[in-house]
This record gives C-alpha cells, sequence and structure tokens, in this order.
C-alpha cells in the first residue's frame, strides 16, 4: 500500500509497503519506477515487508534542486529507514538502484542486514563498451529518442511534474558520463551480499567474477564440509539480460535461499 511520503533532506520520498516479516528494501532502476519491479515485488512480499522505494526524480518522488548523486540517494533510503524507526533492513536493488544499495553499504554500514545486487558493476569497466556509449549519449537527445518507450509512458503518468524529463536526463548525464570505480570500498564491506548477473547481460561476465573475489568469494575450494564458503553469493541466470533480468524465475528463488540463510 501507498503511504504518505516522508518530508527529509528536501524531497519527499514516495514508498510502498507490501507484506510483513523482516524488512527488505527494493530499488528499481534508471528512469524506472515501482511498477517495473514487475512481479518480484509480490513474490518476495510472501515472506517479508517488502518497501518499494522511487528515488529522486522517478515514479510519484517529485525532482529538487539537487544533483543526482549515488551518495545522495542512498542518504534518502537510510533516512527513509531511520524516519520508520527500522534499526536494519535488507536491501535489493536493480541497476542503478543497486549502485544506490552499493552506497547505502559504504555510507550507512550499520543500516543494512543484507545486500543484493542486482546487475551492476562496481566499476565504469565493467561495462560492455557499447553500453558506456549509450551511458556517455545521455541528455536532450536521449530525452525525445526515449519519449516513445514504455519508460516515457510511465513517467508521464506518475511524476508530479512530467516536464521534468529532459532535466533528468541531464542529470542521469551529469552522473555517469564521469565514470566511476568503487573496488576499494566494495573490498571493505563485511554485510553478506549476492551478486545476481545474467549470463547475457550489459556487465562483463570477467567483472563479474572480480567482483565476487573482491567481497571475499571464490578464493578457494569450498571444501566437503563448507569451510570455504563465504558469506556472499554469486548467482549467474542463464538466459537472462540485464534488460529483462527482474521477470526471470530463477531471480525470486535465488534471492530467497539467500536472505533466509542465517546471518
Amino acid at each position: 500500500m501507498p503511504l504518505e511520503p516522508p518530508p527529509f533532506n528536501g524531497l519527499a520520498l514516495y514508498y510502498e509497503i507490501h507484506g510483513s516479516g523482516l524488512p527488505l528494501v527494493l530499488i528499481h532502476g534508471g528512469f524506472g519506477a515501482i511498477p517495473f519491479l514487475g512481479p518480484i515485488v509480490l513474490e518476495l512480499a510472501k515472506s517479508r515487508q517488502v518497501m518499494g522505494i522511487e528515488l529522486q526524480g522517478h515514479g510519484r518522488t517529485g525532482d529538487i534542486d539537487r544533483p543526482l548523486t549515488f551518495e545522495f540517494l542512498a542518504d534518502d533510503v537510510a533516512g527513509l529507514l531511520k524516519y520508520l524507526g527500522i534499526g536494519q533492513a535488507d536491501v535489493m536493488g536493480y541497476s542503478l538502484g543497486a549502485a544506490v544499495g552499493l552506497h547505502v553499504a559504504f555510507g550507512h554500514p550499520g543500516a543494512l542486514r543484507k545486500l543484493v545486487v542486482v546487475t551492476t558493476p562496481m566499476k565504469s569497466e565493467g561495462w560492455y563498451p557499447e553500453t558506456l556509449v549509450g551511458f556517455a549519449q545521455l541528455g536532450p537527445g536521449s530525452a525525445a529518442g526515449l519519449k516513445q518507450t514504455p519508460l516515457y509512458s510511465t513517467y508521464a503518468s506518475l511524476a508530479p511534474d512530467p516536464s521534468r524529463w529532459e532535466a533528468l536526463h541531464d542529470k542521469y548525464h551529469n552522473l555517469l558520463a564521469p565514470g566511476y570505480g568503487w573496488s576499494e570500498r566494495v573490498r571493505s564491506m563485511t554485510m553478506p551480499t549476492l551478486l545476481v548477473f545474467g549470463d547475457s547481460d550489459a556487465v562483463r561476465l570477467s567483472h563479474m567474477v572480480e567482483f565476487y573475489e573482491l567481497l571475499g568469494g571464490g578464493q578457494k575450494d569450498g571444501g566437503w564440509d563448507r569451510s570455504g564458503v563465504g558469506p556472499s553469493r554469486l548467482a549467474v541466470l542463464p538466459g537472462a539480460t540485464h534488460y529483462d533480468i527482474l521477470s526471470s524465475p530463477l531471480l525470486a528463488p535465488a534471492v530467497k535461499k539467500f536472505l533466509d540463510q542465517p546471518v
């Protein structure tokens, strides 16, 4: 059910809560909103209190006079948890939302029990070159080009001010064009983390392994007694791409199994 947006950080952040149980925050991808998370919300809500969040300038959360940065967006997520009196939650993000989840882990580690990162790299070079070309073209041209897609029609139907569509593209350009790299901060993470990718992802397969290794995975044989199995996990879903992984029937079972394991 949708709830009254809390005013903090100068932002009226829209969120919905479904189900009951341990809290799990779900964060959508770039130019997205809660509806794009699809059936994964209701599936996970069968055993969890699932909180869907719409980030600054997305869905029903209006834009404000503030750049899009991963740090600001992560502060918003942590601020909502504090506002609701939730001391610790699991966080699952897709694409942009996964990068925001990583920054919750970097800047607010005490707010996180477990983290699920769905198809985002820890550095710009983890994307395939053609994906980076697309990021570089974000701006007025991309805003016009995407007006014939479900991304825009959903945005226009939900946004408090649909005229901010072009401004949102400019903010994305400023967010992604400089590039980024978070390897050292990933190396210092301590909460159990599940990395989920498709075997036909926009993220390079070699980068998936590099990411997992920095989390302490893939260092040695797990052993008959599982003594070599660390707390983090890597799942590569067959036949899934960056763009359709949320509809994979393999995603929810992998996430549930990871979240249900004792810390």
